[in-house]
């Protein structure tokens, strides 16, 4: 059984959806969820998906190995789905090809630090874009730079608004998350 450890920061709508994604897999499972946020809804899916869950500070995130050294006991596989910090590097060098992360738009438009959430629909939205959608990409140790390993694109009209980009985007986000991370995982454990 392989393992998935999510990194959530607020809602964890992306986690609630690949949690029920793998509930129905035989080889793969999520086992804990992530946060970096006292407050974050996705505490509350994981109280009722009966999936454990870990608060951590940013110290033990950025200048401790705690949180590398549970990962490395409990995770075959590290998702981001809505996580807002950059990933140190003892991580990311703990577990390469095995960090997945989905972002907004379709990378290398509209990536980098502050290109989260609505900031990315809005500057879509400014830039008068025809297109966005997602990437899947790996982590490594700048933000949205990791090679990628999927896209799926989205057309817009003139008259969407962010909002309405946003749900765009969030159906594409549903769809295909959970099919690509298990993807991955079942081509890197075949070989």
């Amino acid at each position: 059984m392989k393992r998935i450890v999510i990194f959530a920061s607020g809602s964890g709508s992306n986690a609630e959806n690949i949690i029920e994604f793998f509930q129905t897999r035989d080889s793969i499972s999520v086992t804990h969820v992530l946060t970096n946020n006292q407050h974050a809804k996705v505490l509350d899916r994981c109280k009722r998906l009966n999936v454990s869950s870990v608060v951590f500070s940013r110290e033990e995130f950025t200048k401790t190995d705690k949180i590398v050294e549970f990962l490395k006991k409990e995770a075959d596989y590290i998702v981001l789905a809505g996580f807002l910090w950059r990933v140190p590097a003892n991580i990311v060098e703990a577990f390469p090809n095995k960090i997945i992360n989905i972002h907004p738009a379709l990378l290398p438009k509209y990536g980098g630090k502050g290109m989260y959430g609505m900031n990315v629909h809005k500057a879509v939205k400014e830039n008068l874009e025809e297109e966005t959608g997602i990437t899947i990409h790996y982590v490594n140790e700048n933000y949205d730079e990791g090679a990628i390993i999927f896209q799926a694109e989205c057309k817009l009209t003139m008259s969407d608004t962010p909002e309405d980009i946003a749900q765009k985007v969030h159906k594409l986000e549903y769809k295909h998350f959970p099919e690509v991370i298990e993807n991955v995982i079942l081509k890197n454990e075949i070989g």
